[in-house]
């Protein structure tokens, strides 16, 4: 029996929630509203409508001091209401608050474990609003603000409707996860090749015409058919086998750009040469040549052999850091897609060697401006939605965790349109040893159990790793979307940390791209086979079928590697906290992945055919520099005071307090250095610092460098960039220079060559070129790559158009930090401190910001010199250990000039500097010396007792004294004799803030 249980707002009380929704209603669709009541609906089975009446008059689903809850429909806005709007997801869609709801219930009932097995709870969200016109309008808000089509459904009433007839039919499946044994064994032996490449797109394997080609080579090996004929199988591929093998070979998976053969010609140089993997060759390669030079001080442990990369931090504790993105989820449904991203990158270091706590989370997030008024292309959702969708998903992820969110920011590029980038970070923890052994070290073992733990599976997120491995098209599928349950992980986590302690499991991972048949799948490799039974898993609701259940996403999960003698006690200890454990099989030394459903074989693969035997491409990248002219800016009216006070609001450089603010970046309380500083906790910070051991001194910095824009004119030096402004950022909070471990994160339109993308050659000798200047850098800042992660399909196409995102790096820093007291913020401090500027400024203006603003364009893209900045990050970081430095800040969006004036920002003091004591190239113009983003830059205050020890360890280096903190709030910027600009640090804030003041 459906029952339904509305609960709403007393009428004494504000809806400050439907306030908000009305708000958005305005901004976002440009359609006033007076007002939006909203009401929550609980819809249950399995109950009577006694024991319903029971739980409402017990206030388990509501808070009866503020709220109403009743068994008959509710109309908050009375004859007020013009329209009400019920949005509700799709049967199989995870419901999180759903789930919690049927916990409380079934707890506050003393249900027992038959019935509580028999009771499903469904919510929906009612919003009574006055105001829409009509039908079209009540229609827009639904499907253009609060729902998305792809996850939930919506019903529509005229209020007319509403007040004679309240209510809408109860709606819900009834979940008993029972799966269908239907197995496909498609005939691709007699099909052409274009027969193979639709199959292909039907299913969205995203497998290519050699790949068909090595499989069908495979399964019509003779041999290898006999021995399937043992396990009752045909020489045809099972649909399970077909999507194992495609989700192991997906580009999101196997990286198989990064590992291709590439024939480059440097049209430029007029060099040609062959490269054997750029991943082997430049960012593992360099890794191997920077811990050879370590030599005993290297401090890495375990760098890309797990799921994130483990460094030495102290004698007892050891970190791991794992980057991630979610792009494409994300552009389908901004908040599940993020929600994912965040709780699917805490599985990285919970799966990483025997599991590691949680200790933090990072964000970075690519949009098209929140204030794009153009048409949108099919499919694609608003740029305000998506980042309003991505932040509330990442918040929710972390903070419903209890996980700090201590570092971060967003950059903004009308081509993140075609596809947002969603980039999602977490640190975790591990004890140096568990049980006597290296905890960076596991291995599965034959004869232990596959046991997966937490979450059930469903067809939300199947096909997330083929479709992460292809553009965004108007086909994309609807179930490559996953929601995720921060709750569920939550205790989930909780439980393996204490089985961890226990010793009660040997091996475990994460069920991330590809599920059961990724995270079983690479287990085996340890121990060389499997068997693994799909009749075991337990479901979310009916009708999944084998291929289906191995490959799906569905969140909250873990495959866990249990030893014979332990299982009974992680069995044990799995109940007694509430998380869902189930053994699906053993690991065994057969050789082979084989997967059952009941009986009957549905899977059996060679092992080494499964992870090797993708063929590798060969590719050709040819490097012909663009051609940018070069234009003159003209200063605007207003003079140099207006035009610093455009610069600030700009997009990329303005404040993103907005949503720092709604992540929680204190809990735990290690937080050292916060996401904003200065004396009203509103200037922005270079770097996050946290202490992971509170009873130790020791503190880790986490920083990070984006600058897609520098690669229009050359890829090779925005990744030189992006290396040094993480390692900048780092070294400017206190972190050490020797000791910086960096994890990449690529982020690529497609760069193969072929009829949809023409321009392949370039785009991929854009890609060469980055890894290029990876190497080099990296190198000489002696900063080992120990983690990173592709994604190389980051195009769409609809509608007749395509859009490809700018080539973009997100290169992540993590530092160690000596002493946290000792830490470092951007904010000025204390009047009469002498403000100083480290590193030269160059004529280095090609996309920057100032030409964005002032719509010029220009070659001149900046370059770093590593060497020189080296030994500035060393003298400074020698500076700071001995307390001479009391402010710094480094020099990136917008340069030297909007530097000061967030320093000003952040301690709400002017100062009186002389921008013609700066270091710079002879005969920079005012708009140069003030914007250009010339790199390796910090500007940095100290008190005039440090003055002479400050120079003297910078004797030598690009050092220029600017002047003095002022008294008062004022920012007096002059260039000899001549006044650039005196503007005072609350109207810089008010620039600074007010573009995202929302």
């Amino acid at each position: 029996m459906l029952t339904r249980l509305a609960v709403g707002l007393r009428p004494s009380v504000t809806d400050t929630v439907g306030q908000r929704v009305a708000g958005k209603i305005d901004s976002e669709l440009h359609m006033p509203v007076r007002f939006v009541r909203i009401v929550k609906i609980f819809t249950i089975d399995g109950l009577s409508e006694e024991e319903v009446r029971a739980v409402a008059d017990a206030g388990v689903l509501h808070d009866p001091v503020v709220q109403e809850a009743s068994l008959a429909p509710l109309s908050p806005g009375g004859a007020e209401t013009d329209w009400v709007i019920e949005i509700a997801f799709r049967p199989g869609v995870t419901d999180n608050e759903a789930r919690t709801a049927k916990d409380a219930v079934a707890l506050a009932l003393g249900l027992s474990e038959a019935r509580r097995a028999s009771l499903a709870v469904y919510t929906a969200a009612q919003y009574h609003v006055a105001g829409l016109p009509d039908a079209a309008a009540a229609t827009r808000v639904a499907v253009d603000l609060l729902g998305n089509d792809l996850l939930q459904r919506h019903e529509i009433a005229s209020g007319d409707a509403w007040r004679a007839a309240p209510g809408f039919a109860p709606r819900a499946a009834k979940v008993t996860g029972q799966a269908s044994a239907t197995v496909e064994t498609p005939d691709i032996f007699n099909m052409l090749e274009d027969q193979m490449l639709a199959l292909g797109r039907e299913r969205t394997l995203a497998l290519s015409l050699p790949e068909w080609w090595a499989i069908r080579e495979y399964f019509g090996r003779p041999g290898f058919k006999m021995r399937r004929v043992v396990w009752g199988l045909i020489h045809n591929p099972t649909d399970v086998e077909l999507e194992c093998i495609a989700q192991t070979w997906s580009e999101h998976c196997k990286h198989k750009i990064f590992n291709a053969v590439i024939d480059y010609r440097d049209e430029e140089a007029g060099t040609e040469q062959v490269i054997d993997s750029l991943y082997k060759t430049f960012i593992q390669g360099s890794t191997k040549d920077i811990r050879k030079a370590l030599g005993d001080d290297d401090f890495c442990l375990s760098v890309f052999s797990d799921n994130a990369g483990v460094v030495r931090f102290t004698e007892n504790m050891h970190l791991c850091i794992k980057v991630e993105t979610h792009n494409s989820p994300s552009a389908l449904d901004p908040y599940g897609g993020a929600l994912t991203g965040i709780v699917g990158v805490n599985r990285d270091p919970m799966g990483t060697g025997m599991g590691a706590n949680l200790l933090c989370n990072t964000d970075v997030f690519c949009f098209a401006s929140p204030f794009f008024s153009g048409e949108l292309p099919p499919r694609l959702l608003h740029p305000r939605r998506v980042l309003e969708g991505v932040r509330e998903g990442v918040e929710h992820g972390g903070n419903k965790s209890g996980v700090p969110t201590v570092n971060g920011s967003i950059v903004f590029d009308e081509r993140f349109l075609g596809k947002p980038l969603v980039f999602c970070g977490t640190v975790g923890m591990l004890p140096a040893t568990l049980g006597g052994k290296p905890s960076y070290v596991k291995k599965a073992r034959p004869g232990d159990y596959i046991v997966m733990v937490g979450g059930r599976v469903g067809k939300d997120g199947i096909h997330g790793a083929t479709f992460s491995s292809e553009e965004l098209h108007e086909g994309s599928p609807a179930t490559a979307v996953q929601i995720g349950d921060p709750i569920t992980q939550r205790r989930m986590y909780d439980f393996l940390m204490r089985a961890r302690d226990l010793g009660l499991y040997s091996a475990i991972t994460d069920n991330g791209a590809g599920g059961l048949s990724s995270s079983v799948g690479e287990m085996a490799r340890d121990c060389g086979g499997c068997e693994l039974y799909l009749d075991r898993v337990p479901l979310k609701y009916d009708g999944l079928v084998p291929w289906e259940i191995l490959t799906s996403e569905a969140q909250e999960r873990m495959t866990v590697a249990v030893p014979p003698a332990q299982f009974a006690a992680f069995m044990k200890l799995s109940r007694e906290m509430g998380v869902e454990s189930t053994e699906l099989g053993n690991f065994t030394d057969s050789g082979y992945l084989r997967v059952y459903h009941g009986k009957r074989t549905v899977a059996y693969i060679d092992m080494d055919f499964l992870h090797d035997g993708t063929p590798r491409m060969r590719l050709a990248a040819t490097w012909t520099k663009p051609q940018i002219a070069r234009t003159e800016p003209a200063m605007p009216a207003g003079g140099h005071g207006a035009l610093l006070k455009r610069m600030l609001g700009r997009l990329n450089i303005c404040s993103k307090e907005y949503v720092v603010r709604q992540y929680d970046h204190e809990v735990k309380g290690g937080s050292a250095v916060k996401p904003l500083c200065g004396a009203r906790r509103d200037g922005p910070s270079d770097a996050g610092v946290l202490r992971p051991d509170l009873s130790r001194p020791e503190g880790v910095a986490l920083s990070h460098g984006i600058c897609p824009r520098y690669s229009d004119i050359d890829a090779y030096w925005m990744m030189a960039a992006a290396i040094d402004e993480a390692v900048r950022g780092a070294v400017a909070v206190g972190a050490d220079p020797a000791r910086l471990a960096g994890v990449d994160n690529f982020c690529w339109c497609d760069p193969v060559e072929s009829e949809k993308t023409p321009d392949g050659r370039y785009k991929l000798a854009q890609l060469v070129r980055a890894n290029m200047a990876l190497a080099h850098f990296c190198r000489a800042f002696r900063t080992p790559c120990v983690s990173g992660k592709d994604s190389m399909k980051n195009d769409y196409s609809g509608g007749g158009a395509k859009i490809s995102i700018p080539p973009t790096v997100l290169f992540s820093v993590m530092g160690f930090v000596p002493d946290v007291a000792g830490v470092v913020t951007s904010d000025f401090k204390a009047a009469g401190e002498f403000v100083y500027v480290l590193g030269l400024t160059r004529r280095e203006l090609g996309a920057s910001e100032l030409a964005g603003e002032l719509g010029f364009t220009s070659p001149d893209v900046p370059q770093v010199d590593a060497l020189p900045a080296r030994e500035r990050y060393r003298s400074l970081h020698a500076a700071m250990r001995r307390g001479l430095v009391s402010a710094c800040h480094d020099c990136s969006d917008g340069g030297l000039a909007v530097a000061l004036a967030e320093m000003a920002i952040g301690g709400r003091l002017g100062a009186d500097l002389d921008l013609a004591a700066a270091p710079a190239e002879a005969g920079l113009t005012d708009l140069e010396l003030l914007y250009s983003e010339s790199t390796s830059r910090l500007v940095v205050t100290v008190a005039p007792e440090n003055r002479a020890a400050f120079e003297a360890l910078f004797a030598g280096q690009a050092l220029g004294l600017l002047g003095v903190v002022a008294d008062g709030s004022e920012l007096v910027l002059r260039r000899g004799a001549h006044l650039l600009c005196a503007e005072y640090a609350e109207d810089l804030a008010h620039a600074f803030k007010a573009t995202l003041d929302w």
